[in-house]
This record gives C-alpha cells, structure tokens and sequence, in this order.
C-alpha cells in the first residue's frame, strides 16, 4: 500500500466519525441517549468479536486477571466519554461537540504530567492556552453562554483522554487491541443499557426510529473506521496520520452545516481553528523534533 493510499483511509476514518455526530444527533429525536449508547456498542461488540478471535488464536499469551481488570477500567473511562458527550448533544450543536472532543488530543499528555509523572513536552502549555482561548471564541466571547452541554463535551474529552491512556497502557503489555476493544465495548453496552431501563422509556418504534443511526455508528464508527484506522497507520508517518485524523472535527462541523443546518458567527469559526491548531501542535511537533533528533 502507498503513502497516499493509507493517507485516504485515514481521511475516509475521519470522516466516518465526523458523520457519528450527525448520527448521535439526530438518534435522539426517536430514542433516549442511554438505550442509544446501550445498543451502538452492543453492536459494536458483536461487529469486533470475530476479529478478537482471531487475535486470541495468534497470541503468546493468555489474558490475565489483571489484564481483565484494566480492560474493564477502560470500559468505564470509555462509558464516561460515550454518556457525556451523548447527553451534551442534547443542549449543543454537532460543530461544537464535534471540535470540543478533539480537545482530548491536548488533554492526554496533560493527564500523563499529572497522574503518570511523564515530563510533558513544552508545546503542551501554549496549546492548552490555544485550545482554551478556542472555547472562549467558540462561546461568542463568554464562557457564560457556553451551554451545558459544551461542559459536558468538555468532561466528555476528559474521559476519552483517560481512555486512551489506560488503553494504551493496556496494548503495550497485553499486545491485545481487539480484545480491548471489544472489553470496552462490552463493558460500556451493558453499564448504558443499565442505566436506560431505570430512568429512560423505550419501545420498539423508537428503536426503529433510530435503527440507522444505531447501526452506522455500532458498524462503521465503531468497527470499519476503527480497522482503517489500524491498516493506514501502518503505512504513513505519524505527523501525516495525525492531521488526517484531526480532520474528523472538520468532517463533523461541515457535516453538521450540510445535513442539520447549522450555522456559527465568525468568533465561532475563528475558535473552531484554534482549537484544531491546538490539536495539529500536540500531535506534530513532538513527532517532528523526535525525528530531527533521529536524523542528527
């Protein structure tokens, strides 16, 4: 495979999830956010078993009790994420939700700083700054108008940042991504479906209200988006992985104008590229530098 071919698979993964908040947003109109939740990674789960089994046939070693227990702590980091983003999209638009999640790009080295003790790389600080002042244009000019729901995206990036991290600690011991995936899945459908039977209403005319939305997320959000993602990163540099990916908020807020109407005034935009700035920085130029120093 090319650069340029893996370069597009990264790009159709992007967009793929930039089309998962169109899908969790519209869902809502016909189900409630906790049986949606509940029954995307239920399919999810299901899509991602057959790959785990053929992971589980190539692997060195059996998965540990330990390892089990890490897995489930990352379901419920991934539960936080999937809740909080899910119920933000309630009272926030698909642009602002969409560009908000991005922000756990900055967010994961700063976790690794305060909980791991990592030294963070110097280009954190002024990206935070970035991002933050991203919020703030985002906002109008004040953090008072930002709604409850760009909070809870907010927290949502936090959760997804703590995902990552645990996740990737996980992979780097067990060499078991399928099997994470499919943990987290689980973990996150039966905790959400949970939830939905004690507080939300449901029946079979609202599932099938939200049947597409359901499965284009559990499928391709959670399953093809996921592989490509993996396929492409094999064969493209890191920095070039990193902007194709970032453009998932892009795909989000263009999908959002196009398919919901939704509109920003030019503060909003002008936040919209600090923020994407904010997530280009993090991930480039420590991979850059990195690889000047390997060239010297």
């Amino acid at each position: 495979m090319t650069r340029i071919q893996a370069n597009l698979l990264l790009l159709l993964a992007a967009a793929i999830w930039g089309g998962g908040f169109v899908a969790q947003s519209t869902a809502m109109k016909a189900i409630g956010p906790f049986w949606f939740i509940g029954l995307r990674f239920a399919v999810a789960t299901i899509v991602v078993l057959p790959f785990v089994w053929m992971e589980n046939r190539k692997a060195a070693k059996p998965v540990t009790r330990r390892n089990l227990a890490s897995f489930f702590l990352i379901g419920v980091a991934l539960f936080g994420g999937a809740a909080t983003q899910q119920i933000g999209l309630l009272t926030t638009t698909v642009t602002n939700s969409s560009f908000i999640t991005g922000l756990y790009v900055v967010f994961v080295p700063l976790i690794a700083v305060v909980f791991l003790r990592r030294p963070p790389h110097w280009i954190i600080w002024p990206a935070a700054l970035i991002a933050l002042s991203g919020i703030y244009l985002l906002s109008g000019g004040s953090f008072e108008r930002l709604t409850v729901g760009d909070f809870l995206t907010v927290v949502c990036a936090l959760f997804w940042a703590a995902q990552i991290t645990l996740a990737g600690t996980a992979v780097s011991e067990t060499g078991r991504p399928l099997a994470i995936s499919a943990m987290q899945f689980a973990v996150t459908a039966v905790a959400a479906l949970i939830v939905a039977a004690l507080i939300e209403p449901i029946s079979i005319a609202d599932i099938r209200g939200a049947i597409w939305e359901i499965l284009y997320v559990g499928i391709f959000s959670s399953g093809l988006a996921f592989a490509l993602q993996v396929i492409g990163q094999r064969y493209t540099t890191a920095p070039q992985a990193a902007i194709f990916l970032s453009s998932e908020a892009l795909f989000g807020a263009s999908l959002g104008a196009l398919l919901l109407g939704e509109t920003m005034g030019p503060l909003g935009y002008a936040g919209c590229a600090l923020m994407f700035t904010a997530m280009l920085l993090v991930e480039l130029v420590p991979e850059l530098a990195r690889r000047r120093r390997v060239m010297a």
